[in-house]
């Protein structure tokens, strides 16, 4: 008899079958990635406010001195408006970097610059010489020539800049945003009787 070959048995690889994915762990899957999106978006203002002290006293360091340019620009018992660079500015800041501010010359050493903005919502004030004002033509709040409020809704004095004069350029301590925090004008402060905002 013939010898019979002996077939190899063929044992059948099993196929990998698609796992199927059900609706519950789709939706499982889905809720955690939104859950680890909410936690990051959660995380980085709070990790901000953590640090932020730190960054702060980096701010405080770059609060320069800013040159209004020379003191021959402001005449004696004149109030003039002037416009410094703010020492925080981006490259896309383009004109809004550019801050005006009051400067009023007194007597030849002594003078006040007062920030644009009315105490009552920032909007900026106008001087009008005629009068010896300041008026914010928003609201219609006034103040005197010394920058302490005269009448309407400010609550207090027009905010004043720290001034130095060298070299005789007259210099401002600029990147300093005023606030209600802020002390207010000088003029102010001295004459309570006169004002309600000392």
């Amino acid at each position: 008899m013939p010898e019979v070959m002996e077939k190899p048995e063929i044992i059948p690889v099993p196929q990998a079958t698609p796992k199927k994915v059900s609706r519950r762990q789709m939706l499982m899957t889905l809720g955690i990635a939104l859950n680890a999106v909410a936690s990051v978006l959660f995380a980085v203002p709070v990790v901000g406010y953590i640090f932020g002290p730190s960054k702060r006293k980096e701010i405080k360091k770059e609060l320069s001195w800013i040159t209004l340019g020379p003191l021959t620009k402001f005449p004696e018992g004149e109030t003039r408006l002037a416009t410094y660079r703010n020492p925080f500015v981006r490259p896309w800041d383009g004109d809004t970097g550019n801050i005006p501010c009051w400067v009023r010359r007194i007597s030849a050493d002594k003078l006040q610059v007062f920030a644009i903005n009315c105490t009552h919502l920032g909007c900026p004030v106008r001087w009008f010489p005629q009068s010896g004002l300041f008026m914010c033509p928003c609201h219609g709040g006034a103040y005197y020539a010394d920058g302490a409020r005269a009448s309407g809704p400010p609550p207090r004095g027009l905010f004043e800049y720290d001034y130095k004069v060298e070299g005789g350029e007259l210099w401002i301590k600029a990147g300093q945003v005023p606030t209600l925090a802020s002390p207010p004008s000088q003029a102010c402060v001295e004459q309570p009787k006169r004002c309600a905002c000392a």
